[in-house]
């Protein structure tokens, strides 16, 4: 079982509710009907945020696939239930059997639903885990491109082979690690295990080409369309706060697609990180 809740971006105030993760899997008409919606962005309450600006940006140059326009959470809620609008927005998840009961920040793509009186009913096509919510210096607005783009991509690809639907879509995608041979992965050193975070131990566990960067430069290389290079997005609490969940995906920075997706409990062992354990999947040839 999971937690939904609506968030503002900067503020998270909102009512939590409680769902069965099954009620929000989406089915084959779901995934068909989209393409007939409007789709409505749920922007923050914060006019200014970085968010705000971002996604009319992102918009702008990447949605051609429905009409679309802005609105906010105030109005979000009385839309619910018209299946003529389909919902991109951020969401706030947690999960119960997690003693901690951390919060994490998710990009949700959502489809109205007739009848339905509360968001987290709503079925969801595919959500990404953006950040790790009590963090005051999160900075994931500069992948939202990317984000975006691979959304639709699924989107596509279930609609296509609906087969493929399923209550945990992003563990579908661990498929393309054996390609990882061929790109170049960009790391950020911070979010590297603290004994891999030089070149030598790195190489040692992690068989394919790799470099430690900024965030600026991964910035660039997914604004250039970098061929041939992966990035690292790893959600976490950022201090190493046990039992809380760390997220690691590897995302080309060319085309858009997902690597590698897994996730881990920090603990004395596994830190809040791109860890050895991760690193050895993905050198898996």
């Amino acid at each position: 079982m999971k937690i939904f809740k609506m968030v503002s971006a900067a503020l998270f105030a909102a009512v939590v509710t409680s769902i069965n993760a099954q009620d929000s899997v989406p089915t084959e008409q779901n995934y068909a009907d989209f393409g007939d919606t409007k789709t409505m962005v749920i922007l923050d309450d914060n006019v200014m945020s970085d968010f705000n600006v971002k996604i009319k940006d992102v918009m702008s140059n990447e949605w051609k696939v429905t009409s679309y326009d802005f609105t906010t959470n105030k109005h979000f809620n009385s839309m619910i239930s018209d299946p003529s609008y389909s919902f991109l927005t951020t969401t706030t998840v947690t999960y119960p059997e997690d003693k901690t009961k951390a919060k994490y920040i998710y990009l949700s793509l959502l489809m109205g639903k007739e009848k339905a009186r509360k968001v987290n009913t709503l079925p969801d096509l595919l959500s990404i885990p953006l950040a790790y919510s009590n963090l005051q210096d999160q900075n994931y607005t500069y992948k939202l491109a990317s984000f975006v783009r691979f959304i639709l991509k699924h989107v596509e690809l279930m609609k296509s082979n609906p087969k493929l639907i399923s209550k945990t879509p992003l563990l579908y995608y661990n498929k393309n690690i054996k390609s990882l041979k061929n790109k170049t992965l960009y790391v950020v050193e911070s979010e590297v295990q603290k004994d891999l975070r030089n070149e030598k131990a790195f190489g040692a566990v992690y068989k394919n080409k790799f470099k430690f960067v900024t965030e600026k430069e991964v910035m660039e290389a997914i604004e250039n369309k970098a061929k041939d290079v992966v990035f690292l997005h790893k959600v976490g609490p950022g201090n190493n706060k046990l039992e809380t969940r760390c997220y690691n995906m590897i995302i080309g920075a060319d085309d858009d697609e997902v690597y590698y997706f897994d996730w881990h409990k920090v603990n004395k062992k596994e830190p809040d990180a791109l860890t050895s354990k991760d690193l050895k999947k993905m050198s898996k040839q």
